[in-house]
Formats: structure tokens, sequence, C-alpha cells
């Protein structure tokens, strides 16, 4: 069932139990990252957003070397919790890999040197709103996702893996499924203590 805006936006929460069975398209899920990375608003209108969106092999391709590379990293005793974590991603019917192409950020760094300091801020807020305007889209059309940051640890890898330009800087992993569990309540504070109006 399609929800409006408000009913989607309420209803998005961090779904960590996923599976593959959803009832959109990969077309579908296309055509939603396109018309976000499109309509999302950036400063100077940079556009420097990038997506990758993985599905079937390719998605699970990302969360094997996710494992291998935190294999090496978390302490044996741990590792296993840290598998079923992974595995419950890869479970999932495919992932959005968000990035920031900073020959845009440098080059309007070395344009604009008065705001060289905030362009990278500014590009980080700007992908903010895109992964949050696909989430509320994803969860309009019934499927759940959480958005996850094993990066630094493996930007070289997945750059290599998928051949992507060294200038993009990889943001978020946004793993997305039918969701088989419904998410925990959440404490939400008031809007009362978080918005002050003067008129």
């Amino acid at each position: 069932m399609k929800q409006t805006f408000w009913e989607a936006l309420a209803h998005r929460r961090s779904c960590y139990s996923l599976d593959k069975n959803i009832t959109v398209t990969p077309e579908h899920i296309r055509h939603i990252v396109e018309q976000a990375v499109t309509l999302t608003p950036s400063a100077f209108n940079s556009q420097s957003a990038r997506t990758v969106v993985l599905f079937g092999g390719h998605h699970e391709t990302l969360w094997r070397i996710t494992a291998d590379i935190l294999r090496g990293l978390v302490p044996p005793a741990a590792f296993p919790k840290t598998a079923e974590k992974l595995q419950s991603f890869a479970a999932a019917a495919g992932t959005i890999l968000f990035f920031e192409e900073m020959n845009t950020v440098e080059d309007l760094q070395t344009r604009f040197p008065a705001y060289k300091d905030n362009f990278p801020v500014w590009s980080q807020q700007a992908n903010g709103m895109l992964q949050s305007n696909i989430w509320v889209a994803l969860e309009a059309d019934g499927l759940g996702a959480s958005l996850q940051h094993y990066n630094p640890l493996i930007d070289e890898a997945v750059t290599a893996q998928w051949d992507l330009p060294k200038s993009w800087k990889l943001i978020a992993q946004m793993p997305f499924g039918r969701p088989t569990a419904q998410p925990g309540d959440k404490d939400t504070l008031p809007a009362t203590e978080r918005v002050k109006v003067f008129q």
C-alpha cells in the first residue's frame, strides 16, 4: 500500500530483519534512486553525491568483502556476532552505496576559498538528505532499510571490486528488502523541547 510522505516518514525506521522477497522490481528501485539523486538539493548546486545500487551476487559480494575484512580486525571470540549481523544484511534484497565525488568538492574549495572549510561539511549534509529521501521513498513502497557505515575499512576493496573512480569517497551503505520483523519502540523527545518559534 502506497503511503503519503508523512506516513512514510513516521514509519521509517532502521529495519535489520530483511529478506529478498520484495514486490517491486530492480527498475523501480533504480527509478527511486535516480529521482532522489536528481531532486535532492546540494550547496552551490554541486551535485557531488554518487550512488551504486547492488543486487543479487553483487549485493552478496559486498557483505562477503566486509566480513573478510572484519575477520582480520575483530577478535575471534567476538567475530561470530559480527558475522551474524553481516549475514542479516546479505539476506536483504540489495544495498545502495552512497559516495561523494571529492573532485567536485575540491574544485569548489579552489574556486571559492572563503568557504573552503564548509564544502566538505555541506557535501555531507547533502548526502544525508539524499540518504533520507531514498529511505523514506523505500518505506513508502513497503520496504525496510538500515544505514551502515563500514567505511573507511571497506573503501579500497569496494572501489576495486566495482572499478569505481578513486575520487568517489564512500559515505554509507543501505541494505534494503522486505521487513520480516517489526522494529522495537523508539523514544522521541517532544517537538516542543526541540523547536522554538518566534512570531
